[in-house]
């Protein structure tokens, strides 16, 4: 039985929803802040952390503010659409470089770097804490 293949109107999406980007700060943070918490434990540390945090920061900022500027500044011409549900986001189809994915999957591609390394940083943090502190006597 052969089954046909129905055609369903996804919105298209050019750029990633707003909770996606905060998951993406809050996984930042999240490493910033484990490095912090578990690596410095000298005073030799303190300032290669304080260079990673501080270009962490900027990372952050300098695309918050362009988006800002980028929203306020708007062409005429380009559609004002109103916000978007993470659902109807990830249901839809997101652009990217001519092609598209689903909403999905490019949240996956997105978050899924970030992740693993804010909690490898993490889990590489609590071994070297325990190994430290098997090896003090």
């Amino acid at each position: 039985m052969k089954q046909d293949l129905v055609a369903h109107n996804h919105r298209v999406f050019d750029e990633l929803h707003p909770k996606i980007y905060g998951a993406a700060v809050g996984l930042v943070v999240w490493f910033a802040f484990m490095a912090w918490v578990l690596f410095d434990r000298s005073s030799d540390v303190s300032l290669s952390l304080g260079l990673v945090t501080l270009l962490f920061v900027v990372a952050i900022l300098l695309p918050w503010a362009l988006s800002r500027l980028w929203r306020r500044y708007r062409m005429p011409y380009e559609p004002h659409l109103g916000p978007t549900s993470l659902h109807d986001w990830e249901a839809g189809e997101f652009k990217v470089w001519g092609a598209r994915l689903r909403g999905s999957h490019a949240a996956i591609d997105v978050l899924l770097p970030l992740a693993a390394v804010s909690f490898g940083l993490t889990a590489i943090g609590i071994v070297f804490v325990i190994v430290r502190a098997w090896a003090l006597p």
